[in-house]
């Protein structure tokens, strides 16, 4: 019962209290209303914000990238012509040389080997055998001179009484011929004396330690071809073998590029094709041409740890820029290889499409709303996609749609 209104009589009746009494006691029940009404719309399903793409035609190329390296296209490696000892090299890398004229190093003979007490003592004892082969040989030479000296005075008795006729023809002929023999046999014994001492000198030999003598004994190794100095594997004096190498020479402007293709990239790769050098250290990639795809592949293990069947692939430079110019041997480049063109398809950005099965599929845009389609795709250079059938020029699709998108689902595009 409402209170009476101040300067009021009791047993008057209370007058109303208006309209302002009845909006203070409706307010809140309109402020639950708004909130009820803040959380249905809450509850609504709103559109999810994605990025779109169009379908255009345009050309397309697709390229195989990966690392390279360059490499001068004919490389010398200078080897040691003969044993000996080599003096030490005085070129650098970098440094010019001319077809034989320039001298890269000089070898020379070495000092006969330091022996050991074992092996002074086997050649000690083999000069005091040729020694007495020596004297053996003097003795039966000897012999042979006083068996000569007896045949021949034998002989020159029978010529004597031959001319008297008191021999027969027989006698005489054997008498000729073992004087003949004794002869041979002398000279025998002196071929072998003389054997006995060469081998005698050679013993010594063995036992002496000569200086090398470098007149008229040193090798001059000049440069086969005209060019730089590449690298240098040996460039202090040492003694070396026949076939050791000395150094590299090539020409650093005759460049052509190396790379390393996964062989089921390389069988869509064929001569002729274009290539693109980029990331050598210029702002625009160089041209180049496929000149060869290595027939076999070699086993790779890559940074994941998986092996991998690659093959090489050279490519030469066409219109080298005067920047490029300072490229050398083995410096890394990026090589994009182009294994397919067309003039004219129509593409769409990769990130639209995505696999279910063994189909692709994608969300078109259509009235806020994503539809999804079965289309063909075909080549991809990474960022477009050919796309063969199921979309027409002008489709807007949705890039990267998130899991929350299926078919029918309320969509808007991102503002920028």
């Amino acid at each position: 019962m409402p209170e009476p209104e101040p300067n009021t009589a009791p047993w008057e009746a209370p007058r109303s209290l208006g309209g302002k009494h009845y909006f203070r006691r409706a307010l809140p029940w309109l402020v639950g209303l708004m909130i009820l009404a803040l959380i249905g719309w809450g509850l609504l399903p709103q559109p999810v914000i994605v990025e779109t793409g169009t379908a255009v035609l345009g050309p397309l190329t697709v390229r195989v990238s990966e690392e390279g390296k360059t490499r001068v296209r004919n490389r010398y490696i200078v080897a040691a012509p003969a044993a000996g000892r080599m003096r030490r090299v005085s070129l650098k890398p970098g440094d010019i040389v001319k077809a034989g004229e320039t001298l890269l190093t000089t070898i020379e003979p070495v000092a006969a080997p330091l022996l050991d007490p074992r092996a002074r003592a086997q050649a000690e004892a083999v000069v005091s055998m040729h020694e007495a082969s020596r004297k053996q040989a003097e003795e039966a030479l000897a012999v042979r001179v006083s068996a000569l000296k007896m045949a021949t005075a034998d002989r020159d008795r029978m010529r004597a009484i031959t001319r008297a006729g008191t021999l027969s023809d027989s006698d005489r002929d054997r008498t000729e011929a073992d004087a003949s023999m004794r002869a041979a046999e002398v000279r025998a014994a002196e071929f072998s004396l003389q054997v006995i001492d060469y081998e005698l000198a050679q013993a010594h030999a063995a036992l002496q330690r000569p200086e090398p003598s470098a007149a008229g004994d040193l090798i001059e190794v000049r440069a086969p071809v005209s060019g730089q100095v590449l690298k240098v594997m040996q460039e202090s004096e040492t003694v070396v073998t026949p076939g050791v190498a000395i150094l590299e020479i090539g020409n650093p402007a005759d460049l052509e590029i190396e790379a390393e293709i996964l062989s089921r990239d390389a069988v869509a790769i064929k001569p002729g094709d274009s290539v693109e050098i980029e990331q050598w250290g210029g702002v625009s990639p160089i041209k180049g041409r496929i000149r060869r795809i290595e027939p076999a592949a070699f086993t790779k293990i890559s940074a994941l740890g998986v092996e991998e069947q690659r093959v090489i692939v050279l490519s030469d430079l066409v219109d080298l820029p005067a920047a490029a110019t300072t490229l050398g041997d083995r410096f890394r480049v990026e090589v994009r290889i182009a294994i397919w063109h067309a003039d004219e398809v129509l593409r769409v950005p990769a990130g639209a499409l995505f696999r279910e099965g063994n189909q692709w599929k994608t969300y078109i845009f259509q009235e806020g709303k994503a539809k999804l389609i079965s289309l063909d795709a075909g080549n991809s250079d990474g960022r477009l996609t050919e796309v063969r059938s199921g979309l027409t020029a002008g489709d807007v699709v949705l890039l990267h749609p998130p899991d929350t998108v299926k078919d029918g689902s309320a969509v808007a595009e991102r503002q920028e």
